[in-house]
């Protein structure tokens, strides 16, 4: 299975750089992670995917949006802002795998399209022997 998993990120690392045209929103920038000391693409640090920079998300005024949600990265306080608020990751699972500390989110949007955020804190961690 982990090597399967490895094969489909390379063949999708690939398909990535061979067509420019999939360096747009839909793929990339759901998938990918967001990087601060970043300028356009890069290998990520996780050995999966990609990272890109704050520039990247040009394309948000090239298509008349303001806000851009992500959901597959874990985030320390449930959700975290990025570029100026251009885009949001907002992750969904307290405590991920047991191995974090992390709060989950839940964002909704009004009529106005502001956003506001529910917060599931992490639980505390318990000693598994008493």
């Amino acid at each position: 299975m982990d090597g399967e998993i490895r094969q489909l990120c390379t063949v999708s690392s690939e398909i990535f750089l061979q067509q420019p045209n999939l360096l747009e929103l839909e793929a990339p920038i759901k998938i990918c992670d967001p990087g601060r000391d970043i300028k356009g693409w890069g290998m990520n640090d996780r050995g999966v995917s990609f990272t890109f920079g704050t520039d990247s998300l040009q394309l948000l005024n090239e298509n008349d949006m303001n806000l851009v949600c992500r959901a597959h990265q874990v985030v320390e306080d449930g959700y975290e802002f990025f570029a100026n608020s251009q885009l949001v990751t907002i992750f969904s699972a307290p405590n991920c795998c047991g191995e974090f500390h992390n709060a989950a989110a839940m964002m909704s949007v009004d009529e106005s399209l502001m956003c506001s955020f529910q917060i599931l804190k992490p639980a505390d961690k318990r000693s598994r022997f008493i």
